[in-house]
């Protein structure tokens, strides 16, 4: 059974890692997003489950406006050929539904599947915006925050120049 935003809330809290988060209707896309975001301040990512042909699983998490060609992501990430995850797999591996991928979604996976990769530029900025495991609701982190989260659920973020 995949954490329930609860879940990942008590698991922050634990943490000691303090995040805000606000709620609004359901956003499926970069667009939706920034149509109903407002002035709400920090970096704003979009979030790709990635599939490479030796079956390695990738989550990239990037800046909203980041161009991301996948030739050369794969380049500098050291994977094979890429392409997107299945709906289905992603709802195996990281517990979440297309348009709700977060890097709070590795809280589900327990069998450390998903290679986690971070924007470098998105980690300079004072706060990161993602969905809370549903896309009806943001929330707020550090940087730091974000990164002792994803160890803490045994994952090694790479930050990468993408």
């Amino acid at each position: 059974m995949p954490a329930t935003e609860e879940n990942l809330f008590a698991r922050l809290s634990e943490l000691g890692i303090e995040t805000e988060t606000v709620r609004h209707p359901a956003v499926f896309t970069v667009e939706e997003s920034k149509a109903l975001r407002g002035d709400l301040p920090g970096g704003h990512t979009k979030n790709l489950f990635l599939k490479d042909k030796k079956g390695a699983l990738w989550l990239v998490v990037a800046l909203e406006d980041r161009a991301v060609d996948m030739k050369d992501l794969r380049r500098r990430i050291g994977a094979a050929p890429l392409s997107f995850g299945r709906p289905e797999l992603l709802k195996e591996v990281l517990g979440v539904d297309p348009g709700s991928v977060t890097p709070f979604a590795v809280i589900n996976d327990t069998e450390k599947r998903v290679n986690v990769v971070l924007d470098e530029e998105m980690m300079s900025f004072r706060v990161l915006n993602f969905h809370p495991l549903t896309n009806t609701a943001t929330t707020s982190v550090t940087p730091d925050g974000l990164t002792a989260f994803i160890r803490s659920c045994g994952h090694e973020p790479a930050v990468v120049a993408l």
